[in-house]
């Protein structure tokens, strides 16, 4: 699954988010490869190849990671290495969720509570995610949010250039992000944006040769959604969803 060299620079990512006073376990480069396999081909934890051990080992350690936060982290960590903020990409893209992870949620609330906080929507094919993204000039994950699939993703653009480690030049995205107030907000944080204008709006600077630069996120959600874990949502709770997403752009960048 791991080749040598993709391990050599995983295993320290893993070491320095390692919860603290938890014992190495003996087992850790069999049991990421589990993690991946099975979020990669989609399939259930049971359904583990023999050669990666005890299947409720895998999947205890990626509930544990999830809830923790621990791939968020190490998603930070390796974006420290090559990081390119001369441009900076927003997009979101819809997921369907599978019929059992969108069934079985965590009790407690209402049912529209409960959808609103595990990132559910209700629509007529069935429930579904939306997920926000903001990629670096080179197409590479920084950072992820997660609202039910009905809801606009404009109020998640702020909290997502929140995320950046510094600041960009120009911050590009689609038509679903025009709006006076959030290109006020990027010019008022230093950048410029490239948002193309509604037809019924006033005309914007919109520079063709930095928002050509788009299908670049559109290219990173083709490599994620390559996970049958990301292009379908199996996951019952929105953190352990996200911590797919994270799993999938670390391994992105470092083969990248």
């Amino acid at each position: 699954m791991l080749s040598d060299e993709q391990w050599a620079e995983l295993e320290p990512l893993i070491e320095a988010c390692r919860p603290h006073a938890k014992v190495p376990s003996p087992h850790m480069r069999r049991t990421v490869e589990a993690i991946l396999w099975r979020h990669q081909n989609g399939a259930k934890w049971r359904s583990l190849p023999t050669e990666f051990g005890l299947w409720w080992m895998a999947a205890q350690s990626f509930i544990r990671g999830a809830r923790l936060g621990v791939r968020e982290r190490r998603l930070a960590l390796v974006q420290e290495r090559n990081i390119r903020l001369g441009m900076v990409l927003l997009d979101g893209t819809k997921i369907r969720a599978h019929l059992e992870g969108g069934k079985r949620q965590p009790k407690g609330g209402s049912a529209r509570e409960r959808d609103g906080r595990e990132a559910l929507g209700r629509s007529c094919g069935g429930y579904d995610t939306k997920a926000c993204v903001i990629a670096d000039g080179a197409g590479r994950a920084i950072a992820f949010r997660l609202t039910p699939g009905q809801a606009h993703e404009l109020p998640h653009a702020v909290p997502l250039l929140e995320n950046l480690p510094d600041l960009p030049k120009w911050a590009a995205a689609d038509r679903g992000y025009a709006s006076h107030a959030f290109r006020q907000h990027i010019w008022d944080m230093g950048a410029r944006p490239a948002i193309p204008p509604l037809r019924h709006e006033a005309h914007a600077a919109c520079p063709d040769w930095i928002y050509n630069n788009r299908n670049r996120v559109e290219r990173l959600w083709a490599r994620l959604t390559e996970w049958r874990a990301v292009a379908t949502r199996y996951e019952k709770t929105a953190a352990s969803f996200l911590e797919v997403l994270c799993l999938a752009a670390a391994l992105d960048r470092l083969r990248r």
